[in-house]
């Protein structure tokens, strides 16, 4: 059978062949918390990006906040004092906590940040910066001087009849700082000015450089052209018929005399069974937020196993360690398919961290340690595994405190009970001697392995075996009519350790407890009687 190409690779071969020079770009407007649903598009971009690099094309990167975009509404997480700045560029807004440059860069800051922790550097561009630079003055004359033309492909691919009064620039007021309430009047190409009329009864002129910015769908092919754009994902929504890169395409060939760069469409990323992320409906999980819980290159690895036309549904919960399990498997597994090896090259980005304990071993681990390092070091050195990379067992520790503490559903946490619970007194005769034997060969055996515990335990159904020959000799019954079912063991150790009927992977917990711990834990467990 053939060897299967990753899309990634797939989307590269296509676009190289139309050039081998490329430039990559990518863009979000920062009205709210940028989510993991919006981390797609980063992603698809910089592993498209990197696929043209490993093909040989000359590519570049970037990333375009579009910072001059204006403020919607009062979402539900700002204050209503922002009713006033409704209409006014996301630049031009006062930051919601006031740390921050303005209202785009609360949002963008910490977004930024985040790339910067999957691996991903783009060039970035603030769009409030190229207007008052003057990048768009040239586009915003042609679409001035062709506003007619520019209405009539609108009218023809998305069926809408712009008013008459439509422009495709929108002044911002000089009185109320609005960028939607405006009509264009008059303007001068000499001078580069603009003449309007606001609702809010002022009239003046702006200049071309800053003083307004193009409508979304003339701004975005009017961008590609500026800056060069031949490579952008973007979303369904942009992607339907009569949609914003339907339009794009004949505004930017007919206008302003380019290509539309190739398209790379994705599906949303929906939470749990909520649906959709949404930073406007309040449907989101942050990028920084899934940042403290989850590894880098996982979160990669979520985008880059699936192909973006379809939809990747996420839930932080226990399915989180699934997937976490899933990558875990792929990147120590030495009989991996060209298309696995892909995947996980493409997860991992130069300055990420990696260490070979499982994410899910570490929830054992730190829960058994109740969070304290020098402990979980211990733990894991015990356990065998390679302790000198103490930065990144470090990063996976919080990861998993963070995760404990954000999403862990109760069946998922424990803590090591300091004494002999009352429960105890509820163990069967059975199970009492199942601990007494297992603390005996506990006692005189060596430091075991998780896997070593769990092959003990279920020696106890062999025949023949030492804990089975002790089992039947403290119940006084013949081994042949010992009839042991392990559940209800591994019941009497998280009984005992726990105080509670089940518990994480035995063999993992067990191995992360210190042995003599046990051996008295299970003595005083087998002997309490209230």
């Amino acid at each position: 059978m053939a060897d299967i190409t990753h899309w990634a690779d797939v989307i590269a071969d296509e676009v190289l062949a139309k050039g081998r020079k490329h430039l990559v770009a990518t863009g979000i407007t920062p009205s709210g918390h940028i989510h993991i649903g919006n981390m797609r598009e980063v992603v698809t971009a910089d592993v498209a990006y990197r696929a043209l690099l490993d093909k040989g094309a000359e590519a570049e990167f970037i990333y375009i906040a579009d910072t001059y975009d204006p403020l919607r509404k009062v979402y539900p997480f700002l204050d209503e004092s922002y009713a006033e700045h409704v209409g006014k560029p996301l630049s031009e807004i006062p930051c919601p906590c006031g740390e921050h440059k303005n209202y785009s860069e609360h949002f963008l800051e910490p977004f930024l940040g985040a790339l910067d922790h999957l691996g991903i550097h783009p060039k970035v561009y603030r769009a409030d910066e190229l207007y008052k630079e003057g990048v768009y003055v040239e586009a915003i004359k042609q679409a001035l001087v062709k506003r007619d033309e520019i209405a009539e492909i609108l009218q023809t691919r998305s069926g809408k009849t712009p008013v008459e009064t439509w422009n495709p620039f929108n002044p911002i007021c000089l009185e109320c700082g609005k960028v939607n309430t405006t009509i264009v009047t008059g303007f001068d190409l000499d001078a580069e000015t603009v003449d309007y009329d606001c609702s809010c009864g002022h009239s003046g002129t702006v200049s071309m450089k800053g003083g307004g910015k193009l409508t979304w769908r003339v701004d975005w092919p009017a961008r590609w052209k500026a800056l060069g754009v031949s490579v952008e994902p973007f979303g369904k929504d942009h992607a339907s018929r009569g949609g914003s890169y339907d339009t794009g395409q004949d505004i930017v060939k007919e206008i302003f005399g380019y290509d539309a760069p190739h398209p790379i469409v994705y599906e949303w990323i929906m939470l749990g069974q909520k649906g959709a992320m949404s930073s406007s409906t309040g449907v989101v999980v942050s990028i920084a937020d899934m940042l403290k819980v989850v590894p880098p290159e996982v979160l990669r690895y979520l985008i880059i196993r699936t192909k973006p036309e379809k939809h990747i549904r996420f839930d932080p919960a226990l399915p989180l360690l699934t997937l976490v399990d899933e990558f875990e498997r792929l990147h120590s597994s030495d009989n991996t398919t060209s298309y696995d090896k892909r995947m996980i090259e493409l997860s991992h980005a130069a300055g990420l961290c990696h260490t070979d304990i499982p994410f899910k071993h570490m929830t054992t681990i730190y829960q058994v340690a109740a969070g304290d390092f020098d402990k979980i070091m211990k733990i894991v050195k015990r356990a065998g595994y390679d302790t000198s990379n103490e930065r990144c067992i470090r990063e996976l520790v919080d990861n998993v405190g963070n995760w404990l503490e954000m999403y862990a559903p109760d069946n998922a946490k424990f803590s090591v009970q300091e004494g002999i619970s009352v429960n105890a007194a509820n163990l069967t005769p059975f199970q009492r001697a199942f601990l007494t034997s297992f603390s005996y060969i506990l006692e005189k055996s060596g430091e075991l392995t998780g896997e070593d515990y769990h092959n003990l335990v279920y020696s106890s159904k062999e025949a023949g075996s030492e804990l089975n020959t002790m089992i039947a000799a403290a119940m006084d019954v013949s081994p042949e009519s010992l009839e042991v079912n392990p559940k209800e063991l591994f019941k009497a150790v998280y009984i005992s350790v726990l105080d509670q009927a089940s518990g994480p992977k035995a063999g993992w917990f067990l191995s992360s407890l210190e042995k003599d711990f046990l051996i008295k834990r299970f003595r005083d467990a087998a002997a309490y009687r209230p």
